[in-house]
């Protein structure tokens, strides 16, 4: 399979003073990304985007808000650099209220989704490394489906959207003493994938996705 150059994608960068590679801190670490959530619409989500990809076609229809993050996060010993989460508060009535005031303050709605990201991570990654974490935390942005694998649509016939956990749940010791033929999932699917190779580029990304706790890659 022919690999698909990564071109330079003039990627939105975060703005200064959510960047604290010197270890300061800032009052306000959060803040909404508005031209990030633009640039990863028209790159990955549009069909006639220059990586656009159909596993993420139900997203036109998505409201998605993202963020900058100043502030450092750790799970499991790895630094987190990226997040995806539902626009559904729980909680009681004034929680909910006050949460969605605040997106409501940063994106004029509540999005179906909000991912964030942090700066640091952002400003310092080449672009490969970038453009995998930003669909890494878009394929957690899925479509419910129903007890037969279809996609399942509100009322109104727009998309029932929910988290989405990962494609492959298997243990490395699983795979080394049965095989992937007895292994859980998709992990072949994962196996067939590694050996063709990358189609856009080869990343590697040093950090935790705070969605699944699980390392990037």
């Amino acid at each position: 399979m022919a690999v698909v150059s990564l071109p330079l994608l003039c990627r939105p960068a975060p703005p200064p003073e959510f960047c604290r590679l010197d270890g300061t801190t800032t009052d306000r670490p959060f803040g909404p990304a508005l031209e990030l959530e633009e640039w990863a619409r028209a790159t990955f989500i549009a069909g006639d985007g220059i990586l656009a990809n159909p596993d993420h076609q139900h997203l036109q229809h998505a409201e998605i808000g993202m963020l900058w993050c100043a502030a450092p996060n750790a799970r499991q010993m790895m630094a987190v650099v990226g997040q995806a989460e539902t626009g559904v508060f729980r909680g009681a009535r004034w929680q909910k209220a006050r949460q969605e005031q605040q997106m409501v303050e940063w994106f004029g709605l509540v999005p179906d989704f909000i991912v964030t990201f942090h700066a640091d991570y952002a400003a310092e990654c080449d672009d490969a490394s970038f453009c995998s974490l930003v669909e890494h935390e878009l394929y957690h942005c899925g479509q419910e489906r129903d007890p037969y694998g279809s996609p399942k649509f509100r009322k109104d016939g727009s998309p029932a959207f929910t988290l989405r956990g990962h494609d492959v749940e298997e243990f490395v010791g699983v795979v080394e003493r049965y095989g992937v033929g007895a292994a859980a999932g998709k992990t072949a699917d994962l196996v067939r994938a590694a050996n063709r190779g990358p189609i856009v580029s080869v990343s590697l990304i040093h950090g935790a996705c705070g969605t699944c706790g699980r390392r990037v890659a």
